[in-house]
């Protein structure tokens, strides 16, 4: 402690604490040099491979936007297909269907009654139509 008082009773203050912050100035350029630029040097590696793949994925991305907005294209043609059926669905009569399915089967049977006419012959095969027309003689 003397050494400073006897330092600055010989030259001022004003120049004792401008030779003190100099060191200090130099003791921090030091550090920063030795210690902190290797670490920002590892870091900025670090960033740039961070960054290149934050690119490659922004490319996926888009390349994965474009196909999924390709087969919505593509798709959106039988979505709106099937909207439009089920829309018809939904606004048909409830027992049009049934009454359609009864039709449908009582026109089976129909025909499976015309068809199990027989001609007669020893085997006593079935007729078709045709051939119970033919044979009524109706033209």
């Amino acid at each position: 402690m003397d050494n400073i008082a006897d330092l600055i009773n010989k030259y001022g203050f004003p120049i004792v604490s401008a030779a003190g912050m100099g060191y200090f100035i130099y003791f921090v350029w030091k550090w920063v040099t030795t210690v902190i630029k290797p670490v920002i040097g590892g870091a900025n590696g670090t960033l740039i491979a961070l960054i290149d793949r934050i690119r490659m994925l922004d490319n996926d991305l888009i390349r994965l936007n474009q196909k999924v907005e390709t087969v919505l294209q593509l798709r959106g043609k039988t979505i709106d297909k099937e909207r439009i059926l089920a829309e018809a669905d939904i606004n048909e009569d409830p027992f049009k269907k049934r009454r359609e399915e009864e039709a449908a089967k009582r026109e089976a049977e129909k025909k499976q009654h015309e068809a199990e006419k027989t001609i007669g012959g020893p085997k006593g095969r079935k007729a078709t139509a045709q051939e119970i027309k033919d044979a009524a003689g109706d033209d």
